[in-house]
């Protein structure tokens, strides 16, 4: 388990290669096919381990996003402001 009571996840490198706009949309087609029910026993298995790796990923990227815009958003004054994006 990781520091924030997740699992561990091993992401493959191909995986690790993708911007998170196209992680993004492999999730979505995995969570699609899975819903459809048309796919089999051992396919869903297997798509929905790639599923768990993908939203890892895209989770990274955004807890990565989310560090960066927080280093460099400062208030008037110098000092660093932590303040979420969607407040006014």
């Amino acid at each position: 388990m990781t520091a924030d009571g997740n699992e561990a996840v091993d992401i493959p490198e191909d995986i690790k290669s993708m911007e998170f706009e196209e992680a993004l949309g492999a999730l979505e087609e995995i969570v699609r096919n899975l819903e459809s029910g048309q796919v089999s026993l051992e396919k869903s298995i297997d798509i929905y381990t790639r599923g768990t790796q993908l939203k890892a990923h895209c989770e990274a990227k955004l807890k990565d996003a989310t560090a960066r815009i927080e280093k460099i958003t400062k208030s008037g004054n110098g000092s660093l402001s932590t303040s979420p994006l969607d407040s006014e």
